[in-house]
């Protein structure tokens, strides 16, 4: 492998990593931010009311979205094969 191809590898795995981790990180900042809102207007100071809601909505998103995160990571390695049959 030349380092232009191994360049457009690592690219290649990164986008799709951000691709299959957005989701959950999106859904947590905004669970989070409604939380620290929440607190902010009623000062409440629990520190544990932050976590149990951001672990719940993270998971339901992680399972709603586990059928494309299979399908990036297949198609990724798709493309790993691809390339390694290619040399």
């Amino acid at each position: 492998m030349n380092p232009v191809d191994t360049i457009d590898f690592a690219r290649s795995a990164i986008l799709t990593l951000l691709e299959i981790i957005a989701p959950s990180m999106l859904t947590a900042l905004v669970v989070g931010l409604g939380i620290g809102l929440l607190q902010a207007l009623t000062q409440i100071q629990e520190q544990t009311l932050v976590f149990v809601p951001k672990i719940v909505a993270v998971f339901i998103v992680l399972l709603i979205a586990m059928p494309f995160a299979g399908q990036a990571l297949s198609g990724l390695m798709t493309d790993i094969a691809a390339r390694i049959a290619a040399y």
